[in-house]
């Protein structure tokens, strides 16, 4: 991730899909789901892909996130697809946020199987960059998550979450062995009908989970980098995107 000068003299900060970032799917039937789940498809985000992918676009996630989503902050240039997160014409164009960001959801939602990308993460505190599953109100359905995060206060550390109708707080943090920061890396998501969640980093298995409470409605897939509301988020102080410049 590289620092890049704006008019108003704040850093704008980036995270990264590479040409190979995947998402492959393993389908099995649900009963009685509120959408038909999408089937499995690879996208090589070195383009904007209409059927599969939409960029969110003024509105935000309420007060759970500062940022507000914009999709001219959803970028594809040199093969790689960027997200930016600035304060550019905020607090007015960025849905009453102090920041702006992009969000890249899938069209459809997706059921039971494997849910890849090759990524390069936000290091900044107060940051977050997110690669995950949803699906909610918005959707007519209760809110289910799997998440991959990334706090940008420690970037040598993933942290995975799940939510079922509405019920988080099953984070773990997961030394990575590497600055997440520094270089693309594969981060990876299985989910199982029988409960169980891996997550994978670079391919070997990072963490198993079996969810009592296992959910089965299908979810969207979805990526950004975002920020917390300090000083209570446990991404950190948000001291940056908004430092001046030197």
């Amino acid at each position: 991730m590289q620092a890049r000068r704006t008019s108003r003299r704040f850093r704008r900060y980036s995270w990264l899909l590479a040409p190979l970032a995947t998402l492959a799917l393993i389908l099995n039937p649900l009963s009685s789901p509120a959408y038909a789940a999408g089937g499995s498809f690879t996208d090589n985000f070195d383009s904007f892909n209409t059927s599969l992918w939409s960029k969110s676009d003024g509105w935000s996630n309420g007060g759970m996130f500062n940022a507000g989503w914009r999709a001219d902050h959803t970028w594809f240039n040199g093969g790689v697809m960027g997200q930016n997160l600035d304060t550019a014409t905020c607090p007015s164009g960025c849905s009453g946020k102090p920041y702006a960001s992009g969000e890249y959801r899938t069209n459809d939602l997706y059921s039971y199987g494997r849910f890849e990308a090759r990524l390069q993460a936000v290091k900044s505190s107060g940051t977050v960059t997110g690669f995950f599953t949803y699906t909610g109100p918005s959707d007519g359905q209760p809110w289910d998550e799997i998440d991959v995060e990334i706090l940008g206060k420690n970037t040598t550390q993933m942290q995975t979450n799940y939510f079922t109708n509405g019920v988080g707080g099953h984070e773990t943090l997961i030394n990575l062995g590497f600055d997440a920061s520094t270089g693309y890396h594969d981060y990876a998501i299985e989910w199982w009908n029988q409960g169980t969640i891996n997550w994978f980093v670079d391919g070997s298995s990072s963490i198993r989970r079996t969810a009592r409470e296992a959910r089965s409605r299908p979810a969207r897939c979805a990526s950004w980098p975002t920020c917390g509301p300090p000083p209570e988020s446990t991404a950190g102080p948000a001291r940056s995107p908004t430092r001046a410049l030197p």
